[in-house]
């Protein structure tokens, strides 16, 4: 198996061992002199749930925001399938089918769930921008929408306001909103981030669900969800590779319990 240049650990292989379809050489983001992220090499393999995780302060969410262009890098390289897409923007890594969410849920609240999902189905359907036909014209995306709905578990939801849901149930508003973009590979920011002990296993297994038939990168600081998600974890510390393999592998590393998974284990 290669390893890691930086680590020498094992380079994670996914689930079914794919070709690599997204990564990083040399990603590095300064901020007037502060290093956030540093010499950072990534390849996440197809068909695989990665996890980067490490303790606060790691450059996990800036690496996040490098690798989905909300951030452009100091130096370094960024491809996906083999493409370069270092200089690209957001909207065009979208495009390409690289998708991400956010952190805390990012729904239109005055919307029912169904006009949600209905949003996101406009931009891979180019209707996103034909504001002048009138709302009939999208009833078309009704039955692929309502599909959406029922796979996260919101049938019985869906002519209710977003704004009205508990959080754990606009969380998988979100999920169904981002499977509607119809991502090739799914970035989840901290997906358990603010959820309820009784929501996380729903959303683990929602996560589960979408991550069939498409390769899922998540920053996530719940270890129990990694463990039980994740066919690779990319554990980061001051910016920058401190271990990568599965879980019980990086989980056993001496180096990164003392920076991160001791105090979750002792």
């Amino acid at each position: 198996m290669p390893t890691n240049q930086n680590t020498g650990a094992p380079v994670p292989g996914g689930a079914a061992g794919g070709n690599v379809v997204l990564s990083a050489k040399g990603l590095t983001k300064e901020f007037k002199g502060f290093v956030a992220v540093k010499d950072v090499d990534l390849s996440v393999r197809e068909g695989s749930i990665h996890a980067l995780i490490g303790p606060n302060g790691a450059g996990k969410t800036t690496c996040f925001n490098l690798l989905t262009k909300f951030l452009q890098p100091t130096r370094g390289v960024i491809t996906y399938r083999g493409k370069d897409i270092t200089g690209l923007a957001p909207a065009e890594i979208a495009r390409l089918g690289v998708v991400r969410s956010f952190q805390i849920s990012a729904v239109f609240p005055s919307l029912s769930v169904l006009e949600n999902v209905r949003i996101a189905l406009q931009r891979p359907r180019h209707l996103a921008t034909q504001f002048w036909k009138p709302e009939t014209a999208l009833s078309v995306l009704d039955d692929r929408a309502a599909d959406l709905i029922r796979s996260v578990g919101l049938d019985a939801f869906i002519n209710h306001t977003a704004g009205e849901l508990p959080y754990g149930r606009k969380r998988a508003l979100e999920l169904a909103a981002t499977l509607a973009l119809e991502p090739d590979v799914m970035l989840l920011d901290e997906p358990m981030a603010g959820m309820a002990h009784e929501d996380i296993g729903h959303i683990a297994d929602l996560i589960r669900q979408a991550a069939e038939g498409r390769t899922v990168i998540m920053v996530e600081h719940n270890l129990h969800v990694v463990e039980d998600l994740c066919d690779a974890v990319t554990v980061l510390q001051r910016g920058e590779i401190l271990a990568e393999g599965d879980y019980q592998t990086v989980s056993q590393d001496p180096r990164v319990r003392e920076a991160y998974m001791g105090s979750e284990h002792d």
